[in-house]
C-alpha cells in the first residue's frame, strides 16, 4: 500500500532513449541504420548505441546468446516514439521508407500530431511523428482532445519533396518524444506513474491513459489492449530493457527518490541516475539532462 503521493514532475521533465535486448544485434542495426535512418555512435559484438549525426542517442541495442522472442501479450513495449522537428522531416522519411520497401503498418492523424507507424524486424513498435503547434491543441474538462483519423499522405509526401538535398539519414532535430507501454493493470500503472512520479493525466480511454509533464499531449502511453492480467516477461526475452527519463536538475532527481522511498518502492543507483521498474516491470532509467 503506498504511503504518500508525489507533487507533480518538473515541467522540463522529457523521455529519452530506450534500450532493447535483441536476438540478432547485426540485423536489428541494419535496420535501425537503413531504414529509420540512425547513426551508430558506439558499436561491439554484443551492443549498439543509435542516434542522429548530431550524437543525440535515441536506441540502444543489447544482445546475449539467451535471449529468446517475447510474446505480443507480455508488458513491455507497445512502441517507442521519435519526434520529427518539421513535416518536411517526416515526409522525407516517408519518402525514404518507400524506397527502402520496409512497409508501414498503420498512420494516424491525432490531432495533436501525425504519425506513421512500422515494426523492427523483432516486432518492438515504432511511431514516427510531427506535433502540430501547441496553440493548436484542443483540451477540454484539462484533458487534450485527441483522435485516430487518416492522415493526408499525398500532403506529406509533397512537403517531403519540397526538400531536394539528398537523404543522408534522419534529422538531426529528431528526438525520441513519447514512449508507449503495454501494462499488466492500469490502475495500478496511473498510480506510480501519476501519484508517485508525478507525470500529469492528459487523456484517457478505455484501457488506456496518456500522462506528461508540463502540459505536452503525452510523455507516456499506457495501456491493456493485449497484456491486461498478464504476468511480466521473463527477464531473457526479446524487447524493452528500459526507457529513459531526463529531468532537468538533481533537486527534482532528489524529489523522485524521496517519494519511491516514501511508498517503500526499491531503485537501484545508476551512475547519476537511478533505475526503477513500474508495477508491470517496465524498467525506467531517471537521469539529470542527458
Amino acid at each position: 500500500m503506498s504511503l504518500s503521493t508525489s507533487s507533480n514532475i518538473h515541467s522540463a521533465t522529457t523521455v529519452g532513449p530506450i534500450r532493447l535486448a535483441v536476438a540478432d544485434l547485426a540485423r536489428m542495426t541494419r535496420f535501425y541504420v537503413d531504414v529509420i535512418g540512425l547513426t551508430t555512435l558506439r558499436a561491439d559484438s554484443t551492443s549498439a548505441d543509435l542516434g542522429t549525426k548530431g550524437g543525440a542517442l535515441l536506441v540502444q541495442l543489447t544482445y546475449s546468446p539467451d535471449t529468446i522472442p517475447a510474446t505480443r501479450r507480455s508488458p513491455g513495449l507497445f512502441h517507442q516514439a521519435i519526434l520529427l522537428p518539421t513535416r518536411v522531416a517526416l515526409g522525407r522519411l516517408l519518402l525514404h521508407l518507400s524506397e527502402t520497401g520496409w512497409r508501414l503498418s498503420g498512420a494516424g492523424d491525432h490531432l495533436v500530431s501525425e504519425a506513421l507507424y512500422l515494426d523492427d524486424p523483432e516486432g518492438n513498435g515504432i511511431e514516427l511523428y510531427v506535433d502540430r503547434p501547441r496553440e493548436t491543441w484542443e483540451f477540454k474538462n484539462g484533458h487534450v482532445q485527441m483522435d485516430t483519423l487518416p492522415v493526408d499522405i499525398d500532403s506529406l509526401v509533397k512537403e517531403g519533396q519540397t526538400d531536394a538535398t539528398p537523404w543522408t539519414g534522419i534529422d538531426e532535430g529528431a528526438t525520441m518524444g513519447h514512449i508507449h507501454l503495454k501494462v499488466s493493470h492500469l490502475e495500478a500503472s496511473r498510480h506510480f506513474y501519476q501519484d508517485i512520479l508525478g507525470f500529469n493525466v492528459m487523456a484517457s480511454m478505455p484501457q488506456a491513459l496518456f500522462l506528461s509533464a508540463g502540459g505536452y499531449h503525452h510523455h507516456l502511453g499506457l495501456n491493456t489492449w493485449m497484456s491486461a492480467g498478464m504476468l511480466p516477461p521473463a527477464p531473457n526475452v526479446t524487447g524493452l530493457r528500459h526507457f529513459g527519463v531526463n529531468v532537468p536538475d538533481l533537486k527534482e532527481l532528489d524529489r523522485i527518490k524521496s517519494a519511491l522511498t516514501e511508498n517503500a518502492i526499491p531503485f537501484e543507483t545508476r551512475g547519476d541516475g537511478i533505475f526503477v521498474q513500474d508495477p508491470s516491470q517496465n524498467g525506467i532509467l531517471i537521469q539529470v539532462g542527458v
